[in-house]
């Protein structure tokens, strides 16, 4: 296992969308595995909480159905190994249930990795190059078409985890996360009329806010940014489902959104 933990999917050369799927995966490297305190059954359990299965199928779904297919950069390895999706210094508030971008505590605040355990090592192999080829598609979007908009394909639990820190709000089949500055309005109103269709919907709740990288965080308004959130009933039964027919349905609504992005800035 080599540090590019990443796939970077090209899409149409003149399409600013970058599906980001960061959390799909289970694959954690057999040496990182050795430094997490949980026996197989019960890494398996936490596995079954804490990824957003079928994510990545649910992002290929919408490349193949988008009139301009969406790039899409995919996480290969578990948020287990690293989360690159987390601050990796005392700005991540998720530190304070011991899961910033190395988690040492799992989804039911049980013990992952020793007290005493170094992040340094796995954030110098996967976190900073991970963070490092990000910043540099949204580059290349910005080049090709003059704008880029990361769009995040998450899932999450119908129930509250004991992890979370904000569980006690709404948790409707669609969230949609936004930030003041890199979601446009007209982008949060495609997304929600995308996503209709799926029983109800809300935005920043149970979970708020999107993914930009850091260098252009709060700095670039040609840098578009949405978080999709799936509440897990919607297309498998879970924990650890099998998938069901609506990976189509919402393979199909991405791609509505996807579209729905003008290929350059306005005027």
């Amino acid at each position: 296992m080599t540090s590019r933990s990443y796939d970077v999917l090209a899409g149409a050369p003149d399409s600013p969308v970058l599906l980001h799927v960061p959390h799909s995966s289970r694959v954690i490297p057999p040496d990182v595995r050795e430094g997490i305190l949980l026996d197989d059954a019960d890494l398996e359990r936490e596995l079954d909480h804490i990824t957003d299965a079928y994510t990545a199928e649910i992002a290929a779904v919408a490349a193949a159905a988008a009139d301009a297919p969406p790039w899409r950069f995919v996480n290969r390895l578990s948020r287990l190994v690293v989360d690159p999706e987390r601050f990796p210094d005392e700005r991540e508030e998720m530190l304070a249930v011991g899961m910033g971008a190395v988690y040492t505590r799992t989804t039911h605040r049980a013990a992952l990795r020793p007290t005493e355990f170094d992040p340094t090592p796995l954030l110098d192999r996967y976190f900073t190059p991970y963070a490092e080829a990000m910043e540099t598609a949204v580059a290349e979007r910005l080049a090709a078409t003059g704008r880029a908009v990361v769009i995040d394909v998450h899932s999450y639990p119908t129930d509250p985890l004991p992890y979370e820190l904000h569980g006690d709000g709404p948790r409707p089949p669609i969230c949609l996360g936004t930030d003041a500055f890199h979601t446009p309005p007209a982008l949060l109103d495609a997304a929600r009329e995308a996503f209709g269709g799926f029983g109800g919907l809300a935005s920043d709740t149970p979970f708020a806010g999107t993914y930009v990288p850091l260098s252009y965080y709060g700095k670039d308004p040609r840098v578009g940014a949405l978080m999709i959130e799936i509440r897990r009933d919607v297309y498998p039964s879970g924990p650890g489902g099998a998938p069901g027919p609506g990976i189509q349905a919402l393979g199909a609504a991405l791609a509505a959104l996807v579209d729905a992005v003008p290929s350059h800035p306005p005027a």
